[in-house]
Formats: structure tokens, C-alpha cells, sequence
């Protein structure tokens, strides 16, 4: 089957409104649904489901580039091919789109529609949305830059609206609305002219490529040279971290969206058949659970006395309210949110105060995934820490020093394959070995089962970035992530 369309998926952002689930280094996009799968796992099967779909591109984190395959093949497997853009960090939606376009003129030409898909959406009829890609690509084959808008289901003053010409299922787009006020959101509902802007996009890349040089000059001007120092092999290139910081830090729609609407070739929209959630705070969360007759919501273990119109996230105890009403109570290993319903978009604040206090629950969970498996923190207090280590057959940590910490490891299931210094050695089921501090050293698997240790961390700072790597399998070496 020849190649159609290409998927591009863009993954990145932290959620913060979905904290505390969602962390800096496991955004929304890995945070598991109630019906335990992830919204970048349901993309990229949505993605695989378009007839004639090509290669799959991702532009992601660096640090998301192996949570995003294992993702990809718990969905249902690897596509027939995937490819990588790894940025170093993020830099809005206008570059990402930009390198992807020029990724898919060098790959599959210049006139094959690109299909971009913001990982954290969330869609059930998937025949629907297959559909609405297909009423897309004649558009985009003609030239013009296609949206998917939403007909809105309410006033929302939290999302962006494309103002039409109603005509069908296809209507050309007069101009784009950031954010209105509620009033204004009120009377877009009524008008019928507008639709919620969905953020997914299908075009040529040849058509968003002159659409950059026509209404953003300043981001090509900025890409290109990224795009040049791009290894030229291999389906995971990483992006150069100096060249990218030149790259302006805007969104697609701000710099050629708006720009580009009412002029030609036209910006036009598909208007959406199919349900369609960003799912973008804890009240979207909640309503994918069924409510009891009380209005009550939830996963886990809780209890609900007196308690109406309450969703109750619990994740390894019980939680428990007693005569409350309107809250969203989540709770997670290392942290507990509780707020109104009314309060759920200033969670963010919450993040940003996390920041401000260098506190890592802003970052990362207690249990953190690494390419190599998962440590979980067990215990942390002045000048120790103690973790659970689980090591994958046949993967490895990084040969690394720290420069203010001593470990102790116990091994409580499989072989450890220790290197410490010069030695090279095993470590066994209830056997232990310490690892001095400024000491080079490495963990490693080589059994078929995996390898679960208890590592004692002793010294003046056990922070996650007290750590010099010098060697890594997964090219982490100017990483600080362990």
C-alpha cells in the first residue's frame, strides 16, 4: 500500500493541572486512565488505524524517548516504522512542526499530508476521527492548512476557538480566538461560526513549509540549522541543544495559524463528528468514570459517608471522606491533592510552588521509570535514602561516580553484575557490596529474570543530580537523569 499521510505525533508538556499524577518527568501524555491505558498509547493506535498511513514520527523529550516505545508497544505493538526527533528540551509547537515538515519532504516528498496529533488528546470513535483525516486530505492536497474543530459542548474560557464560514463538513476559517472571556464564550456556543480548536492539524509539507517563510521567517531562519546538524542515519536523531536554543519558544497557531487565516491558500476546518477531550484537568479526568447515585467518582480503595458530587483518586491505601461535597481528593505514594471542584485550574499554582521550594515532587514520583527499569524511594531523611532498585534482564545501569554519597546494595532477587572501581564481581540473593563515594561503579543484569536490589544511599546530599556518568547504553552520558 502506497503512503497516504504521515502521523506525526507531539508529545511533551508536564500536565500540571494533573499533578499529582502527571510530573515533569512523566507528563499527561504516560499518566495512566482509569481504563489503564495512556493517552499516547490511544494516539498512536489511533495514528496506525488511518488507511495508507506512512511512517510514524514523534518529535518528543529526550528523556521520554524509551517510556515513549514502551508506550508505543504495550498499544499494540511497533508500526512498520517509527522515527524519532528528539529535542533537548521543549520549545513550543511552531519549531517541533517546522522539523517534522522538513523531515517529511526529505522522506516521503514534499505533497504527502502530514497528520499532526498532540499525544495527550483524548478520542473513543475512532472510525469517526478516521474520517474526519480523510475529508482532510483533499484539502491538504490542494494547498491548505486543515484544522479539526470541536463543536463545543459548552461556554470554556480554557480553550482556543476557530471563528468559520459555516458550509459543510469543510468551511474556510476567518480568524482564530484565544481564551475568551465567558461572555464572549457564551455567545460562540449560540453563533454556530465557531468551534473549539483541537490543536490537530493536516496539511503538506510543502504548504506549511511556505506558510513558515511567509508568516515566520524568524522560525525558519532559526530550524534550518537544526535541521542541517540532524544525524543523517537511524530512526532516533537527536536534536543539537545549542542550535535548538535559537529556536523561537511559540506555538504553530501563533506563528502561522492566525497569521495565515483569510489570506490563501486558505486555513480551513473539518468540523469534527467525534468526542474529543484534552483532558486537561481533574473534573475531565473523573467524568471517564462512572458516577453512583450520589455523584460520587473514583478509583481505588474509598470510602464515601455523606459525600455527593466527590471524586476519589487512591492509589496503595485507603482513603476515606466523610460529609463532604465538590472535591477531588488524589491520592499517589509521595503526595495528596485536595481541592474543590470549582479551584481544579490553579492546581498549576501548586507545581510552581513545589518549584520554588526545590521540592523534587514537582518532577518525578516515587516510583521512577528508567530505560534499564525502575527505582522507587523507599524512605529519604538528612544524609540517607532508601530505594528499591529493579533492573531488567540483560540491561545495565550507567558507569558512574557520585561525589557526595556512599550505596549499599542487598540483593534480594537474581544476580547482580557489580563493577566497582578496577574489580568486576558478582552479587547474589542475600548477599550486599558498598560502594564507597567517588567511586566509578556500575549495576548490571545479565540473567534472564530480573534483578530487584535495596540500595542504601548515605551522605551529606543524595539528590538525583549528584552523579557523573562516563559510560551509558542508552546515550546518556551528558544526562543528569539517572
Amino acid at each position: 500500500m502506497s503512503v497516504r499521510l504521515v502521523p506525526v505525533i507531539l508529545s511533551g508538556g508536564a500536565g500540571t493541572r494533573l499533578w499529582p499524577l502527571s510530573r515533569e518527568a512523566a507528563p499527561k501524555p504516560f499518566v495512566t486512565l482509569p481504563d489503564g491505558g495512556t493517552l499516547l498509547g490511544k494516539t498512536a493506535a489511533r495514528a496506525r488505524h488511518l488507511r495508507g498511513a506512512g511512517p510514524l514520527l514523534t518529535v518528543t523529550n529526550r528523556d521520554y524517548y524509551f517510556a515513549t516505545r514502551d508506550v508505543y508497544a504495550a498499544a499494540g505493538g511497533p508500526p512498520a516504522s517509527e522515527h524519532y526527533l528528539l529535542e533537548p528540551f521543549g520549545r513550543n509547537t511552531a519549531a517541533a512542526v517546522l522539523l517534522a515538515a522538513l523531515w517529511c519532504r526529505a522522506h516521503t516528498g514534499e505533497d504527502v499530508p502530514m497528520v499532526v496529533l498532540p499525544a495527550d488528546h483524548l478520542i473513543h470513535d475512532v472510525e469517526s476521527f478516521a474520517a474526519a483525516v480523510e475529508a482532510a486530505l483533499g484539502p491538504a492536497r490542494n494547498g491548505s492548512l486543515v484544522t479539526f474543530g470541536i463543536v463545543p459542548a459548552r461556554p470554556e474560557t480554557g480553550f482556543g476557538y476557530i471563528e468559520c464560514e459555516p458550509g459543510g463538513e469543510v468551511e474556510r476559517v476567518t480568524r482564530f480566538v484565544e481564551k475568551p472571556p465567558l461572555a464572549l464564550a457564551e455567545q460562540y456556543v449560540l453563533s454556530g461560526r465557531h468551534l473549539w480548536n483541537s490543536g490537530m492539524f493536516c496539511f503538506t509539507p510543502r504548504a506549511i513549509i511556505d506558510a513558515f517563510r511567509t508568516h515566520a521567517p524568524g522560525v525558519v531562519e532559526a530550524v534550518l540549522p537544526v535541521w542541517g546538524a540532524l544525524p543523517p542515519n537511524g530512526t532516533m536523531q537527536e536534536i543539537d541543544a545549542t542550535l535548538f536554543a535559537a529556536a523561537p519558544d511559540i506555538s504553530l497557531d501563533y506563528a502561522v495559524m492566525e497569521k495565515a487565516a483569510g489570506s490563501s491558500p486558505p486555513v480551513v476546518t473539518v468540523r469534527a463528528r467525534f468526542d474529543w477531550s484534552d483532558v486537561g484537568s481533574w473534573q475531565a479526568i473523573s467524568e471517564l468514570v462512572p458516577a453512583d447515585e450520589l455523584g460520587n467518582r473514583g478509583q481505588g480503595q474509598r470510602i464515601a459517608i455523606d459525600t455527593r458530587d466527590t471524586f476519589i483518586h487512591a492509589e496503595d491505601r485507603v482513603v476515606a471522606a466523610v460529609g463532604v461535597r465538590d472535591l477531588v481528593i488524589v491520592d499517589t505514594p509521595d503526595a495528596t491533592l485536595v481541592a474543590h471542584r470549582d479551584q481544579l485550574q490553579r492546581v498549576k499554582e501548586v507545581v510552581g510552588e513545589l518549584k520554588a521550594r526545590g521540592h523534587e515532587a514537582y518532577k518525578l514520583h516515587r516510583t521512577v521509570a528508567r530505560p534499564w527499569g525502575a527505582y522507587t524511594v523507599l524512605q529519604e531523611g538528612p544524609g540517607f535514602k532508601i530505594k528499591r532498585i529493579e533492573v531488567k534482564p540483560g540491561a545495565s545501569l550507567s558507569l558512574q561516580m557520585h561525589h557526595r554519597r556512599s550505596e549499599h546494595w542487598v540483593v534480594v532477587d537474581g544476580v547482580a553484575d557489580v563493577t566497582r572501581g578496577d574489580e568486576r564481581y558478582t552479587v547474589r540473593r542475600n548477599e550486599s557490596t558498598f560502594i564507597p563515594v567517588e567511586t566509578r561503579h556500575r549495576l548490571a543484569n545479565s540473567g534472564t529474570a530480573p534483578l530487584v536490589m535495596i540500595e542504601v544511599q548515605c551522605g551529606d546530599y543524595v539528590g538525583e543530580d549528584d552523579i557523573v556518568r562516563f559510560d551509558d547504553v542508552y546515550g546518556r552520558v551528558t544526562s543528569q537523569a539517572r
